[in-house]
């Protein structure tokens, strides 16, 4: 058995910090747990504000995105600068599994950006229809407007969406 003195010392916060967004980042779900277990924060943010669960789910980390959040990541946690989360994100992006891994998650599907802008309204804009249905699904509240009096039917109008429109409208 190795003696923890035997062994070389870690690598500065820093760095370890570093490791945990590339591991968020390339999928590397395998070394979450190590990374956290060297007091790497679950919820550090990197210059740009966002987090790992953040950075997992943008970059479509199906993987990665459930092991940090098995690991205690906060689901609607920091949001990215505009105050974008990572459900937000991800159906904006049209990652489908990861939308469905948060909101399994307990993601507030109806949680505002910072002007106001729903992760239905995300979706809306580039008519991502299989996590438009599954946002429904989970009680994604089509009345909602953003700070420029912007509905999700309105959205998917000015995107010249008529049938996403259409489809909207009889919805609500």
């Amino acid at each position: 058995m190795t003696d923890a003195r035997d062994l070389p010392p870690l690598p500065p916060m820093e760095r370890l910090v570093e490791l945990m967004f590339d591991a968020a980042r390339t999928g590397r779900a395998e070394m979450i747990p190590a990374l956290l277990q060297a007091g790497v924060d679950i919820e550090v943010t990197d210059a740009k504000g966002y987090t790992p669960l953040v950075i997992a789910s943008y970059n479509g980390q199906a993987e990665a995105t459930a092991a940090l959040l098995a690991a205690g990541a906060q689901v609607d946690g920091a949001a990215d600068a505009r105050g974008s989360t990572a459900l937000m994100g991800v159906c904006f992006k049209g990652y489908t599994e990861i939308a469905q891994i948060l909101l399994d998650a307990g993601a507030d599907v109806n949680r505002r950006n910072g002007v106001g802008q729903t992760s239905l309204m995300m979706a809306a804009l580039v008519n991502r229809t299989a996590i438009i249905d599954l946002l429904l699904e989970h009680g994604a509240d089509l009345a909602i407007v953003d700070a420029a009096g912007n509905s999700v039917h309105s959205l998917a109008v000015s995107q010249g969406n008529a049938a996403l429109a259409t489809r909207l409208a009889t919805t609500g």
